[in-house]
């Protein structure tokens, strides 16, 4: 009985240790899992946040971080509301529209955003092939023109710069497609021209150059100027000649990507993010042509909202 008595006390022992390890760190209990929100595999979000993924799991000890290909801006902001992600790459003026309930957010504000960095420019492309006879935003009347996906982020900087020339959908042959559709429909001869915002070059556009003469659509400074004075989160930008084959730069617009969380990220987690990704960007360079204009020094420019303190506190540093 004796030796039984030893055996069960033993038994116990182990099992008390085991459940102390466990809460140590032992198993998942010590890792912390986190899910970048990014964009179609055709766009500029994908292997960004794939590239800040792999930053985060190198660089901050118990870290399980993981992109998410989504339906990119307004789905990210979401998706972030219902706690499904914990960062997402996002436009600059989407984000704003979410913080003050209005545009595709009216009667839907998400009070609770807060902001890592702006990152790069995300330039608004219209993008239609040689022989189309399409070269002004003026020449997209009754033309099949894809728009970007139903209320995304791309969609709503289609919608303001056709308004800007006069143009609604009424008087196109509106096409509510994502960059990779958009580009497939385009080699396939379905639509005359596709809107895409995204850091250039673009996958999508360099897939389409790879088999067609691309021919990028400009926009009038005058008109760039209205939009500017409409949405102040606009900025002008030249597409340099050579981008995609082209003879001739082209003059568009811009609005700016950045990285954005709730305030579900605590601000020792939002230091810790902010200082892995900052410090090593050679790694998110690497991983696409648009990330090369991620500077520390830009990384506060055009922050629509409020920023989590931990990465106010590294840029501050």
């Amino acid at each position: 009985m004796k030796f039984f008595g030893k055996i069960s006390l033993l038994g116990v022992v182990l099992v008390t240790t085991i459940a102390l390890i466990a809460g140590c760190g032992g198993g998942d209990n010590g890792k912390k899992f986190l899910n970048i929100a990014t964009g179609g595999t055709a766009g500029t979000y994908y292997p960004i946040g794939g590239a800040m993924a792999e930053i985060l799991n190198n660089e901050i000890s118990g870290m399980n971080a993981s992109a998410q290909s989504t339906g990119a801006t307004v789905a990210n902001i979401n998706m972030l509301k219902e706690g499904q992600v914990d960062l997402a790459i996002v436009q600059n003026d989407i984000t704003f529209y979410a913080a003050n309930g209005t545009e595709m957010f009216e009667g839907k504000k998400v009070g609770n955003l807060q902001g890592i960095a702006t990152l790069y420019p995300e330039t608004c492309q219209i993008v239609s092939l040689e022989g189309k006879g399409i070269k002004s935003v003026a020449d997209l009347k009754g033309k099949r023109v894809a728009v970007g996906a139903m209320g995304s982020g791309a969609e709503a900087n289609a919608r303001q710069i056709l308004a800007a020339h006069g143009i609604t959908y009424d008087n196109i042959d509106v096409q509510f497609l994502s960059f990779g559709e958009a580009a497939s429909a385009l080699k396939d001869g379905n639509i005359d021209a596709a809107f895409l915002t995204a850091g250039y070059p673009t996958a999508a556009v360099q897939d389409i150059a790879s088999q067609n003469k691309v021919r990028l659509v400009p926009i009038a400074a005058d008109k760039a100027d209205a939009l500017i004075a409409k949405y102040p989160f606009y900025t002008k930008v030249t597409i340099p000649a050579g981008t995609y084959g082209m003879a001739e730069a082209v003059d568009t617009i811009s609005v700016m990507a950045m990285l954005i969380c709730t305030d579900k990220i605590d601000d020792a987690m939002g230091y810790q993010i902010t200082k892995a990704l900052f410090t090593h960007l050679d790694r998110i360079q690497a991983a696409h042509a648009a990330a090369k204009a991620i500077t520390k020094e830009g990384a506060t420019k055009g922050m629509p909202i409020k920023m989590n303190a931990g990465a106010e506190k590294f840029f501050k540093e």
